[in-house]
């Protein structure tokens, strides 16, 4: 499991952003990066082990040109382990050995596997809502432990949405903090499905 931790600790947001490009361009078929075709536990994180298959499956990286032309994902793209570093240093510092074990170790594992639910559990256990023409699903319990990542279906169905749980009753902590960051001018150009795209997608 260290290992394993150790490989996601050098992961850049560049690198995540490139495999969610390539999962929805490729969603649920032989070229997804974590698709559940392949069983549970390889989409939730055991394509992570297995470096040839990223390397297979990814290998041109050319969906994220508009990220590497960008000073600022350059810079974490180098500096991102120090960023990790200097962040567990810190919380050592400030509460010593114990602090360090529940916020950099069983914190990060629980962000880990949570997140990675998404990817596995929302592709095998749910319901859909709209027609995505993947395996996708939204999923309450994954939403409830995700902060609303887990209406999964939603997100399939208008990817660029910045709202996931549509449904006044779909939880959606995510999109809450968007809302108020948008409403004190931290975001901007947020975007929201139009009710003739979501007329098109019903089931």
């Amino acid at each position: 499991m260290s290992s394993t931790l150790e490989k996601l600790e050098s992961k850049d947001p560049i690198f995540w952003v490139s495999i969610h490009r390539f999962h929805h361009q490729y969603v649920d078929s032989e070229k997804d990066p974590h698709s559940p075709i392949f069983g549970f536990w390889f989409s939730h994180m055991g394509w992570l082990f297995d470096t040839g298959y990223i390397i297979e499956k990814c290998q041109d990286r050319n969906n994220v040109e508009d990220l590497k032309s960008q000073k600022f994902y350059r810079f974490i793209r180098r500096t991102y382990v120090w960023h990790k570093f200097v962040f567990a240093t810190l919380v050592y510092a400030l509460g010593g050995f114990t602090y360090f074990v529940w916020t950099v170790g069983v914190a990060t594992t629980w962000g880990y596997h949570v997140t990675f639910l998404v990817n596995s559990a929302c592709h095998i256990w749910g319901n859909q809502m709209w027609k995505t023409n993947d395996l996708s699903k939204n999923n309450w319990w994954v939403a409830m432990v995700t902060f609303g990542e887990g209406w999964h279906n939603n997100h399939h169905a208008f990817e660029y949405s910045a709202r996931h749980g549509l449904e006044w009753w779909q939880i959606d902590f995510c999109w809450y903090t968007i809302r108020f960051l948008e409403a004190i001018g931290l975001a901007t150009n947020v975007k929201l499905p139009a009710k003739e795209h979501k007329k098109k997608k019903t089931i």
